[in-house]
């Protein structure tokens, strides 16, 4: 549908709505999401509305990317690096009416996929994700600010995890009994974490921290790799962050909303194409520390996940959207769930891991 946003959004990129026309976009729940076509060029935009309940300082998004954009177009000029377009007065981003908005140029001939339904399909966005890390691997991730502080901080969502289970209802936490179980006998993840922490080869890097296949652009005749989207959540991080990720996202054909157990199960092909793609790019570069966990990874970010539905449940659903009463803890078990798989599979994972590494 065509849109009528504030004129002085368009103006601020250039445009007028004599000469572009707006349509909205994307299944992203965040950012409101916009393809500008101007009349008189061939290039179109993607012109997004900053979530600013989300990343409460936008400037720190604009910030990073264009520290990142510098350094690559200097070092790796050839990389395809989606770097927003500035306003006609030079700016990352335009702040119109407390609202903030920036422009991409939109890519061509590529698609983002929804659902993964083929294993080089995982290889293409594990391989990309790998390539973003390797040419960053020497950049001072230090210089760059954490746009959502503590996004993938296990520590920090354990806390937040004990602090609901001491103030939630009697009624929800009898519900959610066995999932608190569950949480507790696994807190072995945060504490072996923790053992491994301040280990001088497990340093910070630049990560994106939030690698599911739909942010990554494929061809769209040959769904080859083309490059990494959404770039706001590029912030310092471990590893794990990414290659945690992926597994949670890329190893089970369900999402987390599906209610059947049963159906939750590691698919080792996609597990296999999507380590060979990520280790095709980071294999010479992960330490000796961060080649020790990259099954953990996968451990660290789904228990993560795990927890902060189960959080959410005992808090009254405050956080992420529901569709009935006790869907937080339906996705809470289903994350449980893939834990325990990823756990049972252990072995036959590890040796997929080890010959890759080989």
């Amino acid at each position: 549908m065509e849109l009528n946003l504030d004129s002085e959004v368009l103006l601020a990129f250039g445009y007028t709505k004599e000469t572009a026309t707006i349509t909205q976009i994307g299944s992203g729940l965040i950012n409101r999401t916009y393809l500008l076509s101007p009349l008189s060029e061939d290039q179109k935009y993607i012109l997004q509305n900053i979530n600013t309940s989300v990343f409460r300082k936008p400037e720190d998004i604009a910030n990073n990317l264009k520290a990142i954009a510098d350094y690559l177009s200097i070092n790796y000029p050839d990389y395809l690096f989606i770097k927003p377009v500035s306003t006609v007065d030079g700016k990352e981003m335009a702040m119109i009416e407390s609202e903030y908005w920036r422009m991409l140029p939109f890519v061509p001939n590529t698609v983002s996929l929804d659902v993964l339904s083929e294993p080089q399909q995982a290889y293409e966005a594990a391989k990309q994700f790998g390539k973003l890390s390797a040419l960053l691997n020497n950049f001072d991730a230090s210089l760059l600010e954490p746009t959502i502080p503590g996004f993938h901080d296990l520590g920090l969502r354990f806390e937040q995890f004990t602090a609901a289970l001491n103030t939630t209802t009697k009624e929800l936490k009898g519900k959610a009994k066995p999932q608190i179980d569950d949480a507790l006998k696994h807190k072995y993840i945060l504490d072996y974490y923790e053992s491994y922490s301040h280990r001088e080869d497990f340093p910070d890097r630049v990560m994106h921290h939030d690698t599911k296949i739909s942010n990554v652009l494929l061809n769209a005749e040959t769904f080859a790799g083309i490059c990494v989207i959404d770039l706001d959540t590029i912030m310092p991080g471990k590893f794990i962050s990414d290659l945690g990720d992926m597994m949670r996202t890329y190893l089970c054909a369900f999402s987390e909303n599906e209610k059947d157990l049963s159906k939750i199960k590691i698919r080792l092909p996609y597990f296999e194409a999507m380590v060979k793609g990520y280790l095709s790019e980071m294999k010479n570069i992960l330490t000796e520390t961060e080649k020790e966990l990259i099954l953990f990874s996968g451990k660290y970010i789904i228990y993560m996940q795990a927890l902060r539905f189960l959080t959410d449940f005992l808090n009254g659903d405050i956080y992420y959207p529901t569709a009935y009463p006790t869907q937080n803890l339906d996705r809470a078990k289903n994350q449980f769930k893939l834990l325990h798989e990823l756990t049972v599979n252990e072995k036959e994972l590890q040796d997929i891991i080890e010959e890759h590494l080989a």
